[in-house]
């Protein structure tokens, strides 16, 4: 990589790339690979391939145990899991959601022929604002999914009350949350369920994967089901279901990655920090920070680009592809600007002022065990020559 000093040296300007690989957002952690290929030899010996197999009872057990929950029913990935979660929670009509989040929360629910309500966010913390919740409710009102952004909690007593005061039900999206807290209180553990990711770009990833987790023992029970076209027995069907089974290789993975959540964790509290020092000082860029009372996993290095910033969001993120760092916009535009959401609800936009607004400014910078300090630093002198000129 090369030393970024003035203007001039930005690829933007003609000069080489800071980085001859992509530096990406989300570039998988992985695990001890020799723990990994021993399970892998176990697989093959045993062939046992998937159908609750040993490996994922054990990841099963294991996450939930992580979590202080009862029950994970782990899942072939997060939107599958998020959509069994809906149905197995009876949801059905209009249910409340952000719209400033991955776009499967709100499929999820457009698959089942469920409504996507979109309701506006906090924008200090980016997550759910509960009185814009009580806003949106009607009579076709059964359900709110809240998301906790940023594996920071959701505001979850308020959305609770709101449920509650309605007789709605609740339940939570934590893809970004896994092993993180609220109140002290692992997620995992509010609502009437929550539903994890283990997507290969998460903090915690099984290659592909996801699950939901639950303290409600009826609501596990008919997770079983549905994510294994509903047999109770051989040749004994008893619900309706899909195959949303977890193979024995991805438990695997998630097997060895469990082992190195410790370190996994510091990288990124690492490179928080590191982001932190090198960003600082420059006019209109701010970093969301995170509570340190609480369990965290700093997944995610999110970057504000305000009023007050010399150069725009998008003038920015122009700049770090042209030196290979791909650093994203999410969750530009908001799911209710992508289709199809744009045609259904074409003035959705006039209830969601914040959720726009925030849209608009924020980055996700590179993290993860494959960055060090000398490419943060890099990627920061990109930002720092364009914001000063």
């Amino acid at each position: 990589m090369k030393s970024i000093h003035e203007p001039k040296d930005l690829a933007i300007n003609g000069a080489p790339p800071a980085f001859e690989q992509p530096l990406h957002v989300g570039r998988p952690n992985i695990g001890s690979r020799e723990a990994f290929l021993k399970h892998v030899e176990n697989i093959f010996e045993h062939r046992w391939l998937s159908n609750n197999g040993p490996l994922m009872q054990e990841l099963e057990q294991r996450v939930a145990d992580h979590h202080n929950v009862k029950h994970c029913v782990a899942m072939c990935n997060g939107t599958l899991a998020l959509e069994i979660a809906i149905r197995a929670l009876g949801l059905e009509g209009e249910v409340i959601v952000p719209s400033f989040t991955f776009i499967a929360t709100a499929h999820a629910l457009h698959w089942q022929a469920i409504t996507p309500v979109f309701a506006d966010i906090d924008p200090a913390t980016h997550n759910l604002d509960p009185a814009a919740v009580r806003r949106m409710i009607t009579p076709r009102t059964s359900g709110i999914i809240g998301v906790h952004l940023w594996g920071r909690g959701a505001p979850v007593d308020e959305l609770q009350a709101v449920a509650d005061d309605h007789g709605l039900k609740l339940m939570f999206d934590a893809a970004h949350a896994f092993g993180c807290s609220y109140k002290g209180k692992m997620i995992g553990n509010f609502g009437a369920c929550e539903v994890l990711s283990f997507h290969a770009t998460k903090f915690f990833n099984t290659f592909e994967g996801g699950a939901i987790v639950t303290n409600n023992d009826e609501l596990a029970e008919t997770a079983r089901l549905m994510r294994n076209f509903g047999f109770a027995a051989i040749d004994e069907v008893v619900h309706p279901g899909t195959n949303g089974k977890m193979i024995e290789v991805a438990a695997a993975m998630g097997l060895v990655n469990l082992d190195a959540l410790d370190s996994v964790i510091a990288a990124n509290r690492c490179n928080q920090q590191a982001y932190r020092e090198a960003l600082a000082g420059l006019p209109g860029i701010s970093l969301l920070s995170h509570d340190e009372s609480e369990r965290n996993n700093y997944q995610y290095v999110v970057m504000e680009v305000g009023e007050k910033c010399p150069v725009s969001r998008d003038r920015i993120i122009e700049a770090l592809h042209a030196e290979n760092i791909r650093a994203r916009k999410y969750f530009w535009p908001g799911c209710h600007r992508m289709q199809p959401y744009r045609e259904l609800f074409p003035h959705a936009g006039m209830l969601l002022p914040n959720t726009q607004r925030v849209a608009d400014r924020v980055v996700v910078l590179p993290t993860g065990t494959t960055i060090d300090n000398d490419a943060i630093s890099d990627v920061a002198a990109v930002i720092r020559v364009l914001v000063n000129g």
